[in-house]
């Protein structure tokens, strides 16, 4: 469980269907120590802070095992920040991490908080119009940690497990129940138990729930 590379941007602007959007998902990878807070890593920025950053998602973090499937897919070689993701790590997929799971990582701690759910910016990114959906239905989604104790982190660094959550429901099984298993009333509301799940997930989830019961 490794942190293999630490990756930041601040936002830039970039042409999108003849609009200027402005995005921070052209991350690139440093070789340094930096400074986690609870909302970001110094040096990093979210142009969207509205579904970007905060500190439910203050470190987005993506799996170095997918890089092999998605080089495949897309066809081209992929330096790892190419998901816009701030921690590129190895050994912690969305089957093995659970929701609530806190980790030490360098003097930093932090806490998986909920599955990394895409946006358009990222097909902008690689112009590749329906990879969103490739994301999601692949299940390669990444996930967010939301910072306990602010800290430094570099490279290289080993991920070390403080607590597994008592409940253990996985990042791949969260997604499941967001894009595929929607109708199943009892696992969301087993996933709502979870008190660590992000609160846009858990409104989201409890909105299903509300109008499932009309």
């Amino acid at each position: 469980m490794q942190l293999l590379s630490l990756n930041i941007s601040k936002p830039i602007t970039v042409n999108h269907q003849g609009r200027p959007v402005e995005t921070g998902i052209f991350k690139n990878p440093v070789n340094q120590t930096l400074y986690l807070s609870h909302t970001q890593l110094d040096g990093d920025g979210q142009a969207d802070l509205i579904n970007h950053g905060g500190v439910d998602k203050a470190v987005c973090a993506y799996c170095a095992e997918h890089y092999a499937y998605w080089e495949e897919k897309l066809q081209r070689k992929l330096p790892f920040g190419a998901f816009g993701e701030n921690f590129t790590i190895a050994g912690l997929t969305e089957t093995t991490i659970h929701i609530g799971d806190v980790y030490e990582i360098g003097t930093a701690i932090v806490q998986v908080s909920q599955p990394r759910q895409p946006c358009f910016k990222l097909a902008l990114k690689h112009q590749v119009s329906d990879l969103v959906l490739q994301v999601q239905e692949t299940g390669y989604t990444g996930y967010y940690f939301r910072v306990l104790k602010e800290g430094l982190v570099a490279s290289g660094q080993m991920f070390r497990l403080q607590t597994n959550h008592p409940l253990a429901i996985t990042v791949a099984e969260t997604n499941l129940l967001k894009y595929v298993d929607k109708s199943n009333t009892e696992a969301i509301r087993h996933l709502l138990t979870v008190n660590e799940l992000a609160e846009s997930w858990r409104e989201s989830f409890q909105k299903r729930l509300d109008q499932a019961s009309l």
